[in-house]
């Protein structure tokens, strides 16, 4: 009977918003994924085009081709991440495999006197984000996870976050988030795991203190996170005489993110009550979006090309559950039911990303090989949560309007043919989304790749490397324990393309 009961409640919970702007971050970061000729050049496509790839740069692209033709690409991604927490840095690392991206173009050429020269109609799956990551921090910190609790235990009173009479831990762990909110749960969780105990032992209570004793605690944090962000193109693109090509997409995104941390803190002073906290816990969050672009490219001459394109604002909309599990020397016997099968169901919530603007300019040198540059803004500080008019929504997009800035992308490529050989490399900047880059800094990557042409068919294999430090906070609030982390990531890619 205690399962069924739980169970219902489970499906019955409706949590208020908990969503903040590393959210908004996840959805709006992309990586460069794509073909591997695409990442071999660094993603600068805006006024090459003929890559499927290209087409999220500038929709205009496909209507370069001068061949139907299909592609796959399959890459290696591999994650590295020192972690500097307190005096020590740990570096953990993640390997994955995935196809990350297939897609297709038909092309149709007039065969009338029309000005419109040619018309393309293109299909492309790209992997626009993989999250499967690992990070491992450990060291000494003077903030235990003590504080966490006594942040939100702090104005609620203590009546709640005692169990009732026949009532089971688990379904009071629910019904407090639901009735009461998340700041009233954790209070819950740190009261029954005994790491805080209430001033007075009185229902209207609502202050608490610590039974953790310390001058330094020591910390082991692990947060593995899984899933991707991506997108599926509908794309139509033609040429209007020799000079001008043009271009629309609409696309589909798809998001499935899962994040697992565990938490393990101990050292306290030899007459600390406490003694040992373990916590846990486990995010997933999955969900769809909708978003446009528009784009044009322009032959100067036989050398010079430019292109322009409009990515619109990607309107998500998600939905998150999470878990979570406690335990202490000092918690009640029964702490154990709470753990990552009782689900904490959230109120479905959009965000919307800002739009992107992109100029790009290409030197292409007949048959023998190719530079190119693209230029791209977006205002992060109009990203939002949404519905606006929910208040915790209001304050987190005020912060996020307060917190980020413009970002500007540069990217550069080039490409050398010898005979049926091609050899590529290509350069990525992107300027830290954050007014304060202490907090995230500058990406840096560069990039490099060979393809051999077989006529029909080509084989492209590219490597890519980016890196950038960030500031990752242990927990989403209540301690401001942050790790400074300095990531590379590194892509290998094998292509296929078929021309037919």
């Amino acid at each position: 009977m205690k399962r069924i009961s739980t169970f219902i409640m489970v499906l019955a919970c409706t949590f208020a918003s908990a969503q903040t702007i590393d959210d908004v971050m996840r959805y709006s970061t992309e990586n460069l994924q794509g073909t591997a000729r695409f990442q071999a050049m660094g993603g600068a496509f805006g006024a090459l085009g003929g890559d499927l790839s290209a087409l999220n740069v500038n929709p205009a692209g496909s209507a370069v081709f001068n061949f139907s033709e299909i592609s796959i690409t399959g890459s290696n991604y591999h994650r590295n991440n020192d972690a500097l927490y307190g005096n020590t840095t740990r570096n953990s690392t993640d390997n994955s495999l995935d196809f990350n991206q297939i897609g297709g173009v038909f092309v149709w050429n007039s065969s009338t006197d029309s000005p419109w020269k040619k018309i393309a109609l293109a299909v492309n799956y790209d992997l626009v984000e993989n999250f499967d990551n690992q990070l491992v921090v450990t060291g000494s910190s003077p903030v235990g996870i003590d504080n966490y609790f006594l942040n939100f235990a702090d104005g609620e009173p203590l009546g709640p976050l005692r169990t009732q009479q026949g009532e089971y831990i688990e379904d009071a762990y629910l019904d407090i988030g639901a009735n009461l909110g998340y700041s009233a749960q954790q209070a819950f969780l740190g009261f029954q795991a005994g790491i805080i105990e209430p001033v007075e032992d009185d229902d209207q209570n609502t202050s608490y203190f610590s039974n953790a004793q310390y001058g330094t605690v020591n910390q082991r944090y692990v947060r593995n996170t899984s899933g991707y962000n991506s997108k599926f193109t509908l794309n139509f693109a033609s040429q209007y005489k020799e000079d001008l090509y043009l271009g629309a997409s609409l696309n589909f995104h798809n998001v499935l993110y899962d994040r697992v941390s565990y938490l393990d803190e101990e050292g306290y002073d030899a007459e600390s009550p406490i003694q040992s906290i373990s916590f846990d816990n486990l995010l997933h969050t999955e969900g769809y979006g909708f978003s446009f672009s528009l784009g044009a490219i322009a032959k100067v001459n036989q050398t010079v090309r430019v292109g322009a394109s409009y990515q619109s604002p990607t309107w998500y909309t998600l939905t998150d559950d999470t878990s979570q599990r406690i335990n202490s020397n000092l918690a009640v016997s029964d702490i154990d039911f709470i753990n990552f099968t009782i689900v904490n169901l959230y109120d479905e919530y959009r965000i919307k990303t800002p739009e992107k603007y992109t100029g790009s300019v290409a030197l292409v040198f007949g048959q023998d090989g190719l530079i190119s540059f693209d230029y791209s803004y977006q205002d992060m500080s109009k990203a939002e949560l949404r519905p606006t008019s929910d208040p915790s929504f209001a304050a987190e997009n005020d912060f996020i309007s307060d917190t980020l800035g413009a970002v500007n992308s540069f990217r550069l490529g080039g490409e050398y043919r010898i005979d049926q050989v091609s050899l590529r490399g290509g350069y990525r900047y992107d300027q830290s989304p954050y007014e304060d880059t202490d907090f995230v800094g500058d990406l840096n990557g560069f990039s490099a790749g060979i393809g051999y042409n077989f006529g029909a068919s080509r084989l492209d294999l590219a490597y890519s490397r980016t890196e950038q430090d960030v500031n990752s906070y242990l927990f989403d609030g209540g301690v401001d324990n942050a790790a400074l982390i300095n990531r590379i990531n590194t892509n290998i890619s094998l292509g296929y393309t078929l021309k037919f």
